[in-house]
């Protein structure tokens, strides 16, 4: 729940966020460090080498990569998806106007499926939901498409046609729909930040002699770890968050499909 209401919230908060903890986090491992309380028994660790950070490092950095590459593939599917249902809907009203027969009720059937989605199916997404009237909009787009009248009007191949890019657009809403119920994976969020803190710890604990370079040196990695995560971090889910994904493609199909008005009367 709570990377949940993190990830929730506006891009500055995301960062800010993760910046207050790591420099929470960060504070704290350097008092641990140099403190007048702790200060006998940090000493008493002195002489961990420098190479030593690196194998935490690695770690946080090859975790970090995994959460990235996970990220930026889901955004790579949900694109996909919604352009290759637009580009079915488009075949489907391109093979209707290219047919012989009248086919005003199957381009109306496909208008009234793009208009149900981009207005009241979109805005369910973020919370991984689908609209009813989505739902059945699709299924009479389906039945007008499916009518075995077609066939005599249009002939086989033409149907055929009709049918499978309907069937396509169908099968990229349940794509669409499947990449909106994804949540983020907490545990290995959690992983990242812990891993996060252990590096600002073995940065401490290779620069305890040194105090201006240690806290140069947390301060520094925290920074860096804050651009790396809140970048992943805002592009952690498609259809929610700062950065979701609109709608253009299907809007801009809505309004090549929309009759235009007829001019008004002087």
């Amino acid at each position: 729940m709570l990377i949940e209401f993190w990830l929730d919230q506006p891009v500055w908060l995301i960062l800010g966020g993760l910046a207050g903890l790591l420099a929470a986090t960060g504070l704290l491992i350097f008092w641990l460090a140099q403190g007048r309380l702790t200060q006998s028994f940090s000493a008493s660790l002195t002489g961990v080498v420098a190479p030593f950070f690196g194998s935490v490092a690695i770690l946080f950095a090859l975790l970090t990569g995994f959460l990235a590459s996970d990220a930026w593939e889901r955004n790579r599917q949900a694109s996909r998806s919604v352009l290759s249902e637009r580009d079915a809907l488009v075949a489907v009203r391109e093979l209707s106007l290219a047919a012989a027969a009248d086919m005003a009720e199957l381009r109306s059937a496909v208008r009234a499926y793009l208009a149900a989605v981009v207005d009241d199916e979109w805005p369910l997404l973020k919370d991984g939901h689908a609209s009813p009237k989505a739902a059945g909009a699709l299924r009479e787009l389906l039945r007008e498409v499916s009518d075995p009248k077609l066939t005599d009007n249009l002939g086989q191949v033409a149907h055929t046609a009709l049918l499978e890019q309907a069937l396509r657009a169908r099968s990229a809403r349940s794509d669409r729909l499947a990449l909106s119920e994804q949540y983020s994976d907490h545990p290995k969020w959690w992983t990242v930040l812990i891993l996060a803190c252990l590096t600002q710890l073995a940065l401490a604990l290779v620069h305890l002699e040194r105090p201006r370079a240690q806290a140069a040196a947390i301060a520094v990695f925290s920074m860096a770890a804050v651009v790396a995560l809140g970048l992943v971090a805002v592009k952690e889910r498609p259809f929610d968050g700062p950065l979701a994904l609109q709608p253009v493609a299907l809007r801009d199909a809505l309004a090549l499909m929309t009759p235009a008005a007829p001019p008004a009367l002087p």
